[in-house]
C-alpha cells in the first residue's frame, strides 16, 4: 500500500532503485548479524531488524513496481503476452531461489546473503539504472520514443565498433601485405 501511494509522487524507477539499495544494505546487515551472532548476543536483533526492513524495501519497489512498469512499457496488443511472460519469469525465479537457497546456504554459511546483496547491486540496480526508463508522467508514446532512442544509440555504438574492427583488421592486413612485398 505504501508503494502505491508513493508511486506517482516519486516515480516507479526511483522507488525501484531505493528499494533495491535498501535491500542491499539489509542483506549486508543480515550477514553481519549472522557472522557476529556467536560473539554478541544482541546481533540477533540486528538480523531480525534487517529481515523486516528487507521485506519493507522489497514492498516499496522491486515487489509491486515491475507489475506496473511492464503494463506501461507495452502497447495494448502485446501487453497480455508481456505480462504473462513477466509473471512466468517472476514465479520461476521465486521457485528457483526457493529450491536452491538451502544448498547455497549450506555452501556459503553465514555469508549467504552477500550473494543477494551483490545481485541487488550489480544485477538489478545496474539494469534498472541503465536500461529502465523513467515512466513518471509519460504517455506510452513518450516511453516508446525513449526506448527507441536507446535502441538506436546502442545500434549506433555497435555500428561504430564494427567499423573500428574492420579498420583495425584492414590495417593489420596492409601491414602483412607490405611485409610480404618487402620480403619478395
Amino acid at each position: 500500500m505504501v508503494s502505491v501511494a508513493l508511486m506517482d509522487r516519486a516515480g516507479r524507477r526511483t522507488l525501484t532503485l531505493i528499494g533495491l539499495g535498501g535491500m542491499c544494505i539489509c542483506a549486508v546487515s543480515m550477514t553481519v548479524g549472522l557472522v557476529y551472532l556467536s560473539v554478541y548476543s544482541w546481533m540477533s536483533y540486528v538480523s531480525m531488524s534487517a529481515i523486516f526492513l528487507f521485506v519493507c524495501f522489497f514492498e516499496i519497489g522491486p515487489g509491486p513496481i515491475p507489475w506496473f512498469i511492464v503494463a506501461e512499457l507495452f502497447s495494448q496488443g502485446p501487453r497480455p503476452a508481456a505480462l504473462a511472460l513477466a509473471g512466468c519469469t517472476n514465479w520461476t525465479s521465486n521457485f528457483i531461489i526457493g529450491m536452491t537457497f538451502p544448498y547455497i546456504e549450506a555452501l556459503c554459511g553465514s555469508y549467504v546473503f552477500i550473494l543477494f546483496a551483490a545481485a541487488a547491486v550489480f544485477g538489478f540496480t545496474g539494469f534498472t539504472y541503465l536500461r529502465v526508463p523513467a515512466t513518471k508522467g509519460k504517455t506510452f508514446e513518450e516511453i516508446a520514443a525513449v526506448l527507441k532512442r536507446e535502441g538506436n544509440r546502442h545500434q549506433e555504438q555497435k555500428d561504430c565498433e564494427l567499423v573500428w574492427y574492420w579498420y583495425l583488421h584492414r590495417v593489420e592486413q596492409l601491414k602483412t601485405d607490405s611485409r610480404h612485398d618487402i620480403a619478395h
